[in-house]
C-alpha cells in the first residue's frame, strides 16, 4: 500500500551530524599510531601500553597537528601520551584527590563552597589528559541526567543562597547543544541563580565544537555565561583555536583561563609568560595556575610547592597584574581555593 504526506506537509529532513562530533568520533584512541603519525617509534616509551590499558587514550587531529613530529618530549604530546610511571603507585597519590565524592549532594552534583556548586554533566572528553583529576570517577553510577537532571535542579532551587552554577566533567561541551540549551533553561528558571560557569577544554583541543549552534545558545538567556577554558602551553592557542576563541570573545563570553603547573611542560618562566600573552590577545584573561591535584598515576607531573612559588614570583615580576593568574591548590575540606602565596590564604 502507498502512503501519501498530508497535503501541505513536507518529510523532515533528517539532521545531519555537527562538524565537531564528527571530528571527536575520528580521534586517535591508540597510542602506536598517535607516535606513529609523529614520526616517533613506539616502542620508545616504556610502559605505554600499560598505561593506556589504565587510561585509554584520546588525541583528536586538530590536537596533534599542534604536536611537533619527531618530537618524543613536545609538551603537547607529553599531555596526552601514557607512560610508564602511570603504574606506579606513590604515597599521597589517590583516586580521588579533591574530595568529590565526600562533596555529592545528588547525584553528579558536588557541593563545596558557598553560593556556587557543580555539576559533573558527562564523563566524556575530547582529550584524556594524563593528569587529570576524575580519571578514575565513576561517571556511570553519579549521572545527574539519569533523571533529565531532576535531583540536582531541585537541590539548587531549594537553596536560596546558590547563585552559580559551574558545569564541568569531562566536558560539558561533548554534550550536544541542543541538551546543553535545555540545561541552561531550566536553570535559569531558577530565580536566584546568576551566572552559569563552563568548564572546558573543547574550544582549545577541538576548536570545530565553536559553531554556530554553540553560540546561539550562549549568546541567549538571563543568566551570565562564563567559559573557563584549560589550556597549559601557549601553543594550544595555535591555529584553529585562536579563531574559535576569537568567535566566542566577539560573541559576549567571558573567556578565562586556568593551567595547571606541569613538570616538564610549562614548568618554566617564558612558557608561563607567553601563556598569559597569547591567550590575552584572543580576549581570554588569566584565572588560576593550579598546582597539581595528587591523583593516583600523576606523580611524574609534579612541581614543588617551592618551585612553584619561585615561578609565580617571577611572573609577577614579568607581567602586569591583570595578566598574573592565581597561583592555587585544592585541599578538600577547605571553604575555597588556597592560595600558595607566603601565608595561607583563601580564594
Amino acid at each position: 500500500m502507498i502512503t501519501r504526506e498530508p497535503r501541505g506537509t513536507q518529510p523532515s529532513a533528517p539532521r545531519s551530524t555537527p562538524v565537531w562530533q564528527q571530528a571527536l568520533a575520528g580521534a586517535i584512541r591508540d597510542p602506536d599510531t598517535l607516535l606513529q603519525r609523529l614520526g616517533l617509534a613506539p616502542d620508545a616509551i616504556p610502559g605505554m601500553q600499560a598505561a593506556h590499558q589504565l587510561f585509554r587514550t584520546r588525541v583528536p587531529e586538530s590536537y596533534l597537528a599542534r604536536m611537533r613530529p619527531g618530537d618524543a618530549h613536545d609538551p603537547l604530546l607529553l599531555q596526552a601520551l601514557p607512560r610508564g610511571e602511570e603504574t606506579h603507585e606513590q604515597p599521597g597519590f589517590t583516586s580521588d584527590p579533591v574530595g568529590d565524592h565526600d562533596a555529592l549532594v545528588a547525584p553528579g552534583l558536588v557541593h563545596k563552597y558557598h553560593g556556587r556548586v557543580l555539576l559533573l554533566t558527562t564523563g566524556a572528553c575530547a582529550i584524556h589528559c594524563r593528569y587529570c583529576f576524575r580519571r578514575e570517577f565513576d561517571y556511570a553510577d553519579h549521572s545527574p541526567a539519569r533523571d533529565d537532571w531532576n535531583a540536582a535542579l531541585a537541590y539548587i532551587a531549594g537553596r536560596p543562597e546558590i547563585h552559580e552554577v559551574i558545569l564541568s566533567g569531562g566536558d560539558p561541551l561533548a554534550l550536544s547543544d541542543q541538551r546543553l540549551a535545555r540545561l541552561a533553561e531550566r536553570l535559569a528558571d531558577i530565580p536566584q541563580l546568576q551566572r552559569l560557569r563552563i568548564h572546558t577544554r573543547l574550544p582549545v583541543i577541538l576548536p570545530e565544537r565553536v559553531d554556530a549552534d554553540l553560540l546561539g545558545w550562549l549568546g541567549q538567556g538571563r543568566l551570565q555565561h562564563i567559559l573557563v577554558l584549560h589550556a597549559n602551553h601557549p601553543r594550544e592557542f595555535a591555529a584553529p583555536a585562536d579563531q574559535a576563541l576569537r568567535r566566542l570573545a566577539e560573541a559576549g563570553v567571558t573567556l578565562l583561563n586556568q593551567a595547571v603547573l606541569l613538570a616538564g611542560i610549562n614548568d618554566d618562566i617564558d612558557t608561563l609568560a607567553a601563556l598569559q600573552e597569547t591567550g590575552f590577545r584572543l580576549g581570554v584573561l588569566p584565572y588560576y595556575l593550579h598546582q597539581l591535584d595528587r591523583t593516583r598515576g600523576t606523580a611524574h607531573f609534579e612541581v614543588s610547592t617551592d618551585r612553584a612559588r619561585e615561578l609565580y614570583r617571577a611572573l609577577h615580576a614579568r607581567l602586569p597584574g591583570y595578566l598574573v593568574p592565581r597561583l592555587a591548590r585544592e585541599i578538600p575540606g577547605e571553604p575555597g581555593k588556597t592560595l600558595l602565596t607566603s601565608s595561607p590564604s583563601r580564594a
